[in-house]
């Protein structure tokens, strides 16, 4: 994988006091209960309902100490800001190649030790009928844990709260996550469902 700000030793110090200052000056409460101590594993980024959303999840990260790299739309890897959100750990999608990205990420973590992906499940920040699977389809295929990373605007209060190993039974394990999920509350509620699975979305 390529370079990144976390392999910058001088900078990664300063962003990391940097991290505290933003969680603390905004009265935030790290949650490290599901952290995995290493390995390779797959971090949820839920809710995702706001450009708040990554300033938050970034520090969190940094200050967690994990090195995720994340997935994120192809425009924002063009022009000048390109070679900055790739330092920041970023990976451009290609929309168009889903599957291709579900087996290249298998791949990425059956090639590398101590792999992180950090992904956005929803794939919007607008409301959404259902989560996007792709996630657990890596998680399953790779054979890694699922982190379940969170953002309560609400209660301010956010980190990874519980890691889930997959059965390969993807409506047990989907109905798993939902329940953690269900009851937090990102930047804009009114954008997040937590009906992941969209057993409910006709009803929207």
């Amino acid at each position: 994988m390529h370079f990144t700000i976390h392999d910058t030793p001088i900078v990664i110090h300063f962003m990391r006091t940097i991290a505290w200052l933003y969680i603390k000056l905004g009265g935030w409460q790290v949650d490290a209960s599901g952290r995995p101590e290493s390995g390779n594993f797959l971090i949820l980024a839920a809710p995702h309902t706001s450009n708040w959303d990554f300033p938050i999840g970034f520090a969190l990260g940094i200050h967690l100490r994990i090195k995720p790299y994340w997935i994120g739309k192809n425009s924002l890897f063009k022009g000048p800001f390109g070679p900055i959100m790739r330092w920041l750990g970023g990976i451009p999608l290609d929309r168009s190649k889903a599957n291709n990205m579900v087996e290249a990420s298998i791949q990425a973590f059956n090639d590398n030790e101590g792999l992180v992906f950090a992904l956005t499940p929803e794939g919007t920040r607008s409301w959404s009928p259902r989560w996007k699977t792709g996630f657990y389809h890596i998680a399953n295929g790779a054979q890694v844990p699922l982190a379940l990373s969170y953002f309560d605007f609400e209660k301010k209060i956010g980190g990874i709260g519980k890691l889930l190993h997959t059965t390969g039974d993807i409506d047990q394990d989907l109905a798993e996550i939902e329940a953690f999920y269900s009851h937090i509350t990102g930047k804009n509620p009114q954008y997040y469902n937590p009906d992941i699975r969209g057993i409910n979305a006709e009803s929207k």
